[in-house]
């Protein structure tokens, strides 16, 4: 059966995803009108097959991915969603079934968050495939949580747990059988320990639902996208600013703790391995409550994991109260 062309294709598979700003996915442009007094906040970041999915994960984690990734972007910023920008770059073997497939997830994770499509592009590429989002959020005016803003005397913390998608990706990997073996530690999981880690890898879910209160509260944020520890370093450079990480105070999921309780050598991949997409954030003691009961309203943990402190000396991981060796403390592309 002969693939639809490229009108027929956004109309059917894009179209019921667009948002009124999209005119209908029938223009070059989208319109956007953001509140008043607000500010705009934008952001972009791409997926590629291999690199930050597997090629053979079912599409519509990948949709959702794709979007979510992004929206992570702007809850570390304390912004609202408005909507988004796709481009989707096709192999020459996509299928209908496929695409079918990522829209749904796309447009799951589009409609649970309140962020519609707006517009973008789709091509074919002789690479792997690559999806582009810009997505497209808003703060009252003046209240976007800055990554540079972390001061001495402020604690460090995260939300929900650390080191899952880790795992989750080891896991993908040996079921895909792009590994020799499944690693040793999966033994020690249960089949709920196992799916629950294959989903945090699969599926990340912005902390968006918690924007406002990093809006009032945070001192400074950002998502983890790429490890904990690379991260935070990031941070405090960003800041100006030095820091202390203390890995006892981590939080782990069961699963994770199960991983690690059968292979102690795990921790500095469950804080380096990337792809959790929790908020990293800094604080004021006096505000560590606050965001802690409104982060468990809506059935996240909360941790702090040590402070800021003066001067530009790199971030001090700890255990047990000793200096710990980190070799590399986040993913790096190049």
């Amino acid at each position: 059966m002969a693939r639809p062309g490229e009108d027929e294709l956004i109309a059917r598979y894009f179209g019921p995803l667009a948002g009124p700003g999209a005119l209908d996915l029938k223009d070059d442009t989208a319109l956007l009108s953001p509140p008043a007094g607000h500010d705009l906040v934008l952001t972009a970041d791409a997926v590629v097959a291999g690199v930050h999915f597997l090629p053979d994960d079912a599409p519509d984690t990948i949709g959702h991915k794709a979007l979510g990734v992004n929206l992570s972007d702007l809850a570390a910023k304390g912004a609202d969603p408005l909507g988004f920008l796709l481009t989707l770059a096709l192999p020459a073997d996509w299928t209908e079934d496929w695409l079918a497939g990522f829209c749904a997830g796309l447009g799951a994770m589009a409609g649970e968050l309140g962020c519609p499509l707006l517009g973008g592009d789709t091509v074919k590429t002789p690479g792997p495939l690559s999806i582009s989002v810009t997505a497209l959020g808003s703060v009252p005016a003046g209240t976007m949580v800055r990554r540079t803003n972390a001061g001495a005397g402020e604690a460090v913390c995260v939300t929900g747990t650390i080191g899952d998608a880790a795992l989750g990706l080891e896991l993908a990997r040996a079921d895909a059988g792009l590994a020799a073996a499944e690693p040793a530690w999966a033994g020690a999981l249960s089949d709920g320990d196992r799916a629950y880690l294959l989903d945090r890898y699969r599926r990340p879910r912005p902390r968006t639902a918690l924007a406002a209160s990093l809006r009032r509260h945070a001192r400074a944020a950002m998502d983890v996208s790429d490890g904990l520890a690379g991260d935070l370093a990031k941070m405090l450079r960003a800041s100006g600013v030095s820091g202390t990480l203390e890995l006892d105070r981590v939080p782990l999921s069961p699963a994770a703790r199960a991983a690690l309780s059968a292979a102690p050598d795990l921790l500095p991949r469950l804080v380096s391995g990337g792809d959790d997409y929790e908020i990293l954030l800094t604080a004021l003691p006096d505000r560590l409550d606050i965001i802690a009961r409104d982060a468990a309203a809506l059935g996240l943990g909360f941790a702090v994991l040590g402070e800021v402190r003066s001067g530009t000396e790199p971030l001090a991981i700890l255990r047990d109260g000793a200096p710990y060796g980190l070799v590399d403390g986040s993913f790096q592309h190049f």
